[in-house]
């Protein structure tokens, strides 16, 4: 196998000289030189803003078919005709020339002895020609400008030139069969095109030595020459591929599943895979791609087999340099798998392999994971925090912060500053610090163009919103990103921000389109194992959430009894908490209270000593305030929903700030405070709107009316009729907006229970017609909820 030259690559170079001849029309130099930058640049011209997913692999399919088939040459070449000689001859005409005039092994040579010619002369050059009295290349030999000797272009032919000369002989017969092979294809449309030429017109020896030897000796000598490649069907043989090729193609592969977090997909793989098997000398780094796409295809032991592999072939000439390397990979899997205290280890010996070696990238990243890692499992690394070996999580932060800084690593920079200020959220503390160090990290990825964290970015721009009930603002950054930086980012990112507004229209009702969202999402990309595990978590969830307001309970508690079955230790804290909230709202409408109320005692307590976030423990507050007011005592909640408020206000968790107004409203209504409870929901409903939350403002519409409702209770003298039934109107307008928030969730219950005291009002202002529309309507709801089948 060739280093470096390839049939396809004379290809190139060929197409190259035809552009400096001039031969290439106006209209088609920007697709040609589209063509021949794509496979020559590692970059990727065509990585616009709004390439979908399922493009961005074409690169590689591009390229594995240059490199089998001149087919994809000739559908470039054939749409455009040609700027010179013959008139009406195609550009695919001026090519097949250039390729059928080498023909022969010294043909070969000449080519690559004339690609010096295509480029600017040196001085040096320019003198020892003048001195042999040699005009430089120009219009006369049929070139009309030439390449620059650093160009993108000009480099290519210098390095294709460079690697033949110093090419073994064998080598290069070898290449000139294979070029022979490769432009088979076209044998019978250069025939059609030039009648002249015979079967043996391939190579001008044999073609010349025919008439001396005779027709049977000559083809004797073929086939010894060439043996059966010249047979039908014989060139739809894979061909092989470079070294430079094939290991192009690892490092590209490599970097598409690290960058975006996607599998290869199995067409491609499987194309790959037959040119490794068709090729000489197969790199080691093909261990670490099958690494990659078995570790994100969830199969824990392919991927410790080939990274064993991997790392037993690179560190056989390099001793402990890459050690650390393999530890941390290590690591990575066993978290990811579940070994968490076996991770731990492992990647503490990396952070010592790192220190020994004085490799500070690795031992940033090593330090950095552990910070992560002890947020998402904080019981695993307590025990290391209290020892002093690695520090609390801002003494972290701060020391990541400056070495990143330091040594110019400004994604681990960029992510300290996103994941202080997403501590300074989660301990409740000031909120234009972290939006501080939200602006810091802005700048860093925009002076940096560091697209690929525009994903975490913008999940604690949307954080931030979410909990400053500007639920229209965090809407609004979901779409931003989904629309404008999905197609640079890693899928995680997508997924989540995905899922995040799945979720957000969920809340207000909108189920089929939070669905819909979900279904929508690139199918490749959810094939690997952690991704496509969150996004069917998700869709439980939502389809959980809906049969909850349905009050389906049978198909809820099936569906639970899937989800608790995965540990909190493979989910992410926030998805837990939501696990377990629903858990207890199904256990409150089951009417377990005593199971409702032991889960929440047991959560609080799992808080308390992980001091996790503090949206975590307001939202317990809040349900255990709500479970008293399921079970008839409201009032046992007064303290417990005060607490919620003021840790509310404190931490700016707006929602959460409502909710918990709402509860002690409610304590207000049980109380007979009925002027007090109206009082401040009037004041708060216009921010509840804003946090667009269905259940949230259908519960405080809930709460005004019964507050509007105890004061028409108080109003009974004669005096007070107007009065009174103004009352029971104003409540009626606003049980009709509970109406319409709970009818958009398809809460069942609450539904029901909003037209059974619509009927009581119609009844106390005399209308018993409509009294019993709202009466029936409220027994054919509930005749339905008993109903209600078991799908989405």
């Amino acid at each position: 196998m060739s280093r470096y030259l390839t049939p396809a690559k004379i290809g190139l170079l060929s197409l190259i000289e035809l552009y400096v001849e001039g031969a290439v029309p106006n209209d088609a130099i920007c697709p040609i030189i589209d063509f021949l930058a794509s496979h020559l640049l590692d970059c990727d011209l065509q990585n616009a803003p709004d390439v979908n997913p399922a493009q961005r692999w074409k690169k590689a399919e591009s390229s594995i078919s240059l490199v089998v088939s001149i087919r994809d040459f000739e559908k470039l070449l054939v749409a455009w005709p040609a700027a010179d000689k013959i008139p009406g001859s195609r550009l695919w005409d001026r090519f097949l020339e250039k390729l059928w005039g080498i023909d022969s092994l010294d043909g070969l040579h000449g080519f690559f002895d004339w690609l010096p010619n295509l480029l600017v002369k040196t001085k040096e050059e320019l003198r020892r020609m003048a001195e042999l009295g040699e005009a430089p290349p120009g219009p006369e030999q049929g070139i009309m400008f030439l390449l620059g000797r650093n160009s993108p272009f000009g480099a290519f032919i210098r390095k294709a030139h460079l690697e033949f000369t110093r090419m073994q002989f064998c080598h290069a017969v070898e290449l000139w069969k294979m070029l022979v092979r490769y432009r088979q294809p076209t044998a019978a449309y250069w025939r059609r095109r030039h009648p002249q030429h015979g079967r043996l017109s391939f190579d001008s020896v044999l073609e010349a030595g025919g008439h001396e030897w005779g027709i049977n000796k000559t083809m004797e000598l073929a086939v010894g020459a060439y043996g059966n490649m010249l047979l039908a069907g014989d060139h739809e043989k894979a061909l092989p591929v470079s070294t430079d090729d094939v290991e192009g193609l690892l490092e590209w592969q490599i970097e598409q599943i690290q960058k975006y977090g996607n599998r290869i997909p199995p067409e491609i793989r499987e194309r790959f895979q037959r040119l490794l098997k068709d090729s000489y000398l197969v790199p080691s780094l093909s261990h670490y791609l099958s690494f990659s796409d078995a570790w994100r295809a969830g199969d824990f032991p392919t991927s410790f087999d080939y990274l064993h592999r991997y790392f037993d072939y690179t560190m056989q000439n390099r001793d402990r340099t890459f050690y650390q390397y393999a530890l941390m990979n290590l690591a990575i899997i066993q978290s990811d798998f579940g070994c968490h205290k076996e991770a731990v280890a492992t990647m503490l010996e990396t952070v010592a392999t790192a220190r020994e070696n004085r490799d500070m990238t690795c031992l940033n990243f090593a330090l950095n994971w552990f910070f992560h890692f002890g947020r998402s499992h904080p019981k695993l690394v307590r025990e290391l925090e209290n020892n002093s070996m690695l520090g609390s999580g801002k003494e972290s932060l701060a020391f990541l912060r400056a070495k990143a800084k330091e040594t110019g690593m400004w994604i681990l920079w960029s992510s300290s500053l996103l994941s202080e200020a997403k501590l300074n959220m989660a301990y409740g503390e000031s909120v234009s610090a972290a939006l501080e160090h939200m602006v810091r990290s802005s700048q860093l990825i925009v002076e940096r163009n560091m697209k690929t964290m525009m994903g975490a970015q913008l999940s604690m721009v949307i954080s931030l919103w979410d909990r400053l009930g500007l639920a229209a603002l965090s809407t609004m950054a979901c779409e931003v990103f989904l629309r404008c930086h999905s197609s640079s980012s890693v899928f995680d990112d997508e997924l989540r921000i995905t899922c995040r507004l799945a979720g957000l229209l969920a809340g207000r009702g909108k189920y089929q389109d939070a669905f819909q969202k979900l279904e929508d999402m690139n199918a490749n990309s959810l094939r690997s194992a952690k991704p496509n595990q969150y996004w069917h978590l998700y869709r439980g969830l939502l389809k959980l959430r809906r049969d909850l307001h349905r009050n389906n309970l049978d198909a809820a508690e099936a569906m639970l009894a899937q989800l608790l079955q995965t540990g909190p230790e493979d989910l992410e804290p926030d998805l837990v908490y939501v696990i377990d909230s629903l858990h207890v709202e199904a256990l409150i409408r089951r009417q377990d209270f005593e199971a409702a109320f032991m889960k929440i005692d047991q959560l609080m307590a799992d808080l308390r000593e992980t001091n996790r976030d503090v949206a975590l423990r307001v939202r317990l507050l809040l349900t255990k305030a709500h479970l008293f007011d399921s079970i008839g005592r409201p009032e046992k909640g007064f303290s417990i929903a005060m607490r919620a408020a003021s840790m509310s206000w404190r931490a700016r968790l707006i929602p959460l700030l409502w909710q918990a107004v709402g509860a002690v409203s409610n304590i207000l209504n049980s109380l007979g405070e009925f002027q007090a409870a109206e009082d401040i929901l009037v004041c708060v409903l216009p921010r509840v709107l804003e946090a667009d939350v269905a259940y949230t403002s259908g519960t405080m519409y809930s709460l005004l009316a019964d507050a509007r409702m105890g004061r028409a209770g108080k109003a009974s003298g004669a005096g007070d009729v107007k009065k009174r039934n103004e009352l029971l109107l104003r409540a009626h307008e606003a049980l009709e907006s509970a109406v319409r928030h709970f009818a958009a969730l398809e809460d069942v219950q609450k539904h029901g229970e909003m037209l059974a005291k619509m009927a009581t009002i119609m009844r106390a202002l005399g209308d018993r017609g409509l009294a019993e529309d709202y009466a029936a309507r409220y027994v054919a709801m509930k005749r339905e909820a008993e109903g209600v089948p078991l799908s989405r």
